[in-house]
């Protein structure tokens, strides 16, 4: 019993020297991160992003946590994603993909700012931003808000080609429903953001189709059964 309790005692220091020297090897100078690769970048700036993360300080790659950068990284607005790989001895890759603005929208300040595809604020944006306003009804306080304008935000993400240049308002009332405001001007009723295919579909074919004058409101909430309702007056 007195030669197991010795053994197991040896084996127990052995492990625990070798932990410990494994820890104190990993923290020399030679496992420190000295090289920083960042792809991906367009708004935010390498030196924010070393800033943020830490990783300008030379940590010990051994302290480096990819998912802690990755969540560090979700707090700049622009950053949809990244994904930071540990490349021994001395390197840290973190690739980044920025968010796409798909409209804008009125901030704090009634400053005009851009929206991402996600309703998320990304940051101020030009007067003349060639891309659809966001409008919700029935709220106080600007964008974003807490559980409203996402619907208008996805609708925004989805426009096709044939005609998103035309869409000047992407309006969205308390229900969640959401219309289409044109530059001529006339309106469409979308309804929930939902069946967005047929919905466009519908759209385009109006809009290439019909005779549509100013005021005139188009109701494509069921693809197959148009109603307009002409501008009153």
């Amino acid at each position: 019993m007195r030669r197991s309790t010795l053994v197991v005692l040896v084996l127990a220091l052995v492990v625990t020297g070798v932990v410990l020297g494994g820890r104190w090897l990993l923290h020399r100078p030679i496992f420190e991160v000295r090289h920083v690769t960042i792809t991906g970048l367009r708004h935010e700036t390498t030196a924010q992003v070393l800033a943020a993360t830490g990783l300008g300080a030379h940590p010990a790659m051994i302290d480096v946590s990819p998912g802690a950068i990755e969540r560090d990284l979700a707090a700049f607005p622009w950053i949809a994603r990244s994904r930071v790989v540990r490349r021994w001895p001395d390197t840290v890759v973190v690739s980044v993909t920025e968010a796409t603005a798909v409209a804008v929208a009125y901030g704090p300040g009634h400053h005009l700012d851009y929206v991402s595809a996600a309703g998320r604020d990304l940051g101020p944006a030009p007067l003349r931003a060639d891309l659809p306003t966001l409008s919700v009804t029935g709220t106080r306080g600007a964008w974003p808000f807490a559980t409203r304008g996402r619907a208008a935000a996805y609708v925004a993400s989805r426009l096709p080609r044939a005609f998103a240049y035309q869409v000047r308002t992407i309006t969205e009332d308390r229900l969640g429903h959401v219309d289409l405001v044109l530059t001529t001007p006339v309106r469409f009723e979308l309804g929930r953001a939902t069946n967005l295919h047929a919905k466009f579909v519908a759209v385009a074919s109006v809009i290439a189709h019909s005779t549509l004058v100013p005021g005139d409101v188009i109701d494509v909430t069921v693809p197959g059964e148009l109603a307009v309702t002409p501008p009153k007056g």
